[in-house]
């Protein structure tokens, strides 16, 4: 079969481990498919909250610079352990958390790839109804039609798509960015007073965790790579396409917000491509291409998701019906949301991207603890898949650092629905999700310390996998 009939052709694997002979492409593709990811309106839309929080314009842009630095370097490290593996994010987590424990941040992750694809859902639909002039709840039926499809095409349909979106998007964002600069006084809000602790740190927390949020299926799309690719080239590609493409639209929100502080009151799309002069069909399609990538990525990691959790109860194996099926289900219930959730955006987008941080953080530490630290890199990946095997059923150790994690974010949190005591001793300053990683991060590796004669580590392809996938 032909290159373009293989990328066409419908994925048959799910959760299951990737063989030897199955792999292929080259880590570079990483590149494109976080760029082309991160290269659409919610990530300006993100940008834009910095000087939301009070930032003059200098500062906030320092401020996502800051965070996505920091935020991208933990979902980088996370893209290594797919092509060491040759399995989902979520499903390794069993490693840690046992193979029943790992249920509690799977729900945690669905709920959250479910709303970051119902909000992008609702900004292509803006740009399709700027578009079309059809309605925008018609708008999200279509976008999220669209995302559905291609994510049961699968993998190889999604690094393509992302390989032409990147491109097209760099284009378009090149110009909307010149237009930005050029049609708007800079000089009246390039100013460097007025610094504030508290909204630098919030500025940074917001980008920091928009990244960190990737971490939960960084892998999912690295885990056809051939197991010797290595960990440096899996981050240094994953971590300059997501840094550059996640600062640039920050950036560019920034500058918006700074110039037209009404800009995203309303339709959110409008005020990107009214840059445009004159060409808005052109860039309203450009902005609905980025996002269906952003919403394929989302949708397609709820399906792991949601058969690594469903498996733990109903072990058969998931062929290509059952898979759309699974993908069909969630896109509805996220269209749903879409839906309901659209007339109060921006806020209920903070609160969203903030909230379920607080509950990524500590896995995101935990994961990375024992893969580069505790098991250095070795697995023994047929008892991820066994409810018997050697990982448990639960890991208390885990849970306890888990928990112990969240825990301590607590007084440092800072949403609009709750403000931790700690919060206004700090100017205002969001620092849990640095205090939740450190100490969830060095809690499970002490604790683990007692473990370690415990664990097996074995790398290696399983025999008869098919008969313990699920």
């Amino acid at each position: 079969m032909s290159e373009y009939g293989e990328t066409l052709k419908i994925e048959s694997r799910s959760i299951d481990f990737i063989p030897h002979e199955l792999r292929h492409g080259s880590p570079r593709s990483l590149f494109t498919l976080w760029f082309g990811a991160n290269m659409q309106v919610i990530g300006v839309i993100t940008g834009a909250l910095a000087v939301i929080f009070g930032l003059s314009l200098p500062w906030a842009i320092v401020s996502v610079l800051v965070g996505n630095v920091v935020g991208a370097t933990f979902m980088a490290l996370h893209s290594a352990q797919g092509p060491k593996l040759g399995i989902p994010q979520m499903i390794q987590s069993r490693a840690q958390f046992g193979y029943f424990g790992a249920i509690l941040p799977l729900v945690l992750v669905i709920l959250m790839y479910i709303g970051f694809y119902s909000t992008g859902n609702i900004l292509g639909a803006q740009a399709l109804s700027s578009m079309t002039g059809i309605g925008v709840t018609p708008g999200i039926i279509i976008v999220a039609v669209v995302c559905t499809v291609l994510a049961i095409l699968g993998y190889r349909v999604i690094h393509h798509a992302a390989r032409w979106v990147s491109l097209l998007s760099a284009i378009g964002f090149i110009y909307l960015s010149f237009r930005l600069v050029l049609d708007h006084n800079l000089g009246s809000v390039w100013h460097w007073s007025g610094f504030a602790a508290g909204p630098f740190m919030l500025g940074i927390t917001v980008a920091a965790t928009y990244q960190i949020t990737y971490a939960p299926y960084v892998a999912d799309y690295s885990r056809y790579l051939p197991q010797d690719t290595s960990i440096k080239s899996c981050f240094w590609w994953t971590y300059t396409g997501s840094v550059i493409g996640t600062a640039w639209m920050m950036i560019f929100g920034c500058v918006a917000a700074a110039v037209a502080p009404t800009a995203f009151n309303a339709n959110s799309v409008s005020f990107v491509v009214n840059q445009s002069a004159g060409a808005r069909g052109i860039f309203d399609f450009i902005i609905i291409l980025g996002i269906i990538v952003i919403g394929v990525l989302n949708l397609y990691s709820t399906f792991m998701s949601a058969v690594t959790m469903l498996s733990t109860v109903w072990r058969r194996k998931i062929g290509v019906g059952l898979r759309a099926g699974y993908i069909i289900v969630a896109s509805a219930l996220g269209t749903a949301l879409s839906i309901l959730g659209r007339g109060n955006f921006l806020n209920n987008y903070y609160n969203f991207i903030l909230f379920l941080s607080y509950f990524v953080v500590p896995w995101t530490a935990v994961n990375l603890m024992d893969f580069y630290i505790v098991r250095r890199q070795r697995y023994n990946i047929a008892a991820v898949f066994d409810p018997d095997g050697e990982y448990g059923k639960v890991n208390l150790r885990a849970l306890t650092a888990y928990f112990v994690g969240i825990a301590v974010e607590i007084p440092f949190m800072s949403t609009t629905f709750y403000t931790g005591p700690m919060v206004n001793r700090l100017g205002g300053a969001d620092i849990s999700w640095i205090i939740g990683v450190i100490v969830s991060g060095v809690l499970y590796l002490l604790l683990m310390r007692g473990a370690t004669s415990s664990v097996t580590p074995i790398t290696d392809e399983p025999n008869n996998l098919s008969t313990v996938q699920n």
